[in-house]
């Protein structure tokens, strides 16, 4: 278990979602004539003037807001996805320009497919605890791809968060301990030049997902000496709404403690923002004392895990709650769909 000499937590958070839902049975109708079972509801979908890098500054902004600090005071703005704007060129820098961060800080784009949201966090908690920085931001978001007719299309999904993490004396919350879990478990890749991933079908169950997500939340309450009755709440990775149960359910966890984070058929699977999304629902609302475990899930394979204990509530007014974010929607078809994600070229 990592767990930091000086105590950190998180100071503030922000959530986004875009506007536009995609229904599953939209993808559906059209690829197997309505026959297809639905793994979500709907996604959400980033508009034509939206992408990670958009998306990213309104989490930024929301975070700051809650946390009343100033952007100056940022010493890292990190930005987690696995689909950045530019292959060359960080998403990082234009945030850290946009929320007004620059120049004195430092910036860095994170990669580990679906959990490089958690690996920007966790690196941040060791920022902040190594005195290198007062406070650090942390940004998970995705703008998902998926190849049309694909499993994957019915919830790959954009949206995501933001977190500022810095000493636990300013923290709504206090990282109260941290762990990882990696192996080389290829269940899902993109090559360079290809537009869409490619996945192993089944194989991204039980040796990928269930292995990293339960071995890495089990390690972390073993280490800490507690156990799922410990916690009010927990979230994991969700790219579905059957995996994220059946893994809370094998780790002791009913469904009453996901219920608040499990966000999956409303916006679909937001990949790096997927469980940091779900914390930010659950931050909206826990009480002082409650407890949550967080664990993360990123194909290639790995896991990252979190205890986070509540100190206060975040009650700050002008800021949309992530529930506010997912009630805001527009229905699209999947012309539209195709429109927005560039599946025809004009030229």
């Amino acid at each position: 278990m990592m767990k930091s000499s000086r105590p950190v937590g998180i100071v503030g958070y922000g959530a986004y979602v875009p506007r536009y839902r995609l229904p599953a049975q939209e993808v559906s109708d059209l690829w197997t004539d309505g026959n297809a079972g639905l793994p979500v509801r709907e996604k959400s979908v980033n508009g034509l003037d939206e992408d990670v890098a958009t998306m990213s500054i309104e989490a930024a902004r929301n975070a700051l807001r809650r946390a009343a600090v100033s952007p100056e005071q940022l010493g890292a703005v990190w930005v987690g996805s696995e689909s950045h704007p530019y292959a060359v060129k960080p998403t990082s820098t234009i945030v850290a320009e946009a929320i007004g961060a620059t120049p004195y800080t430092q910036a860095a784009d994170w990669q580990f497919a679906c959990k490089a949201g958690t690996e920007a966090f966790q690196a941040a908690i060791g920022f902040v605890a190594g005195g290198m920085a007062q406070y650090a931001m942390a940004i998970g978001m995705d703008a998902a791809q998926g190849r049309p007719g694909d499993a994957l299309e019915y919830t790959a999904g954009a949206g995501g968060a933001a977190y500022i993490l810095g000493p636990a004396e300013d923290a709504i919350a206090e990282v109260e301990g941290s762990l990882s879990y990696v192996t080389d478990t290829p269940d899902f890749w993109r090559r360079q030049y290809e537009k869409f991933p490619e996945h192993a079908g089944r194989f991204t169950g039980e040796p990928a997902y269930f292995n990293h997500v339960i071995s890495a939340a089990r390690q972390l309450m073993d280490e800490m000496a507690v156990s799922a009755k410990d916690f009010n709440h927990f979230v994991c990775h969700q790219p579905n709404a059957k995996f994220p149960l059946k893994a809370g359910a094998d780790l002791g966890f009913n469904p009453q403690q996901m219920k608040t984070g499990l966000l999956v058929n409303e916006i679909g699977n937001t990949y790096a923002g997927s469980c940091m999304i779900g914390l930010t629902a659950i931050l909206d609302v826990a009480q002082p004392g409650e407890r949550i475990l967080v664990t993360s899930f990123g194909s290639g394979a790995g896991s990252d895990a979190f205890a986070i204990r509540m100190l206060r509530k975040s009650e700050t007014p002008g800021v949309t709650s992530t529930q506010g974010y997912i009630q805001r929607r527009k229905v699209i078809d999947y012309a539209m769909y195709s429109r927005l994600k560039g599946h025809y070229k004009l030229n």
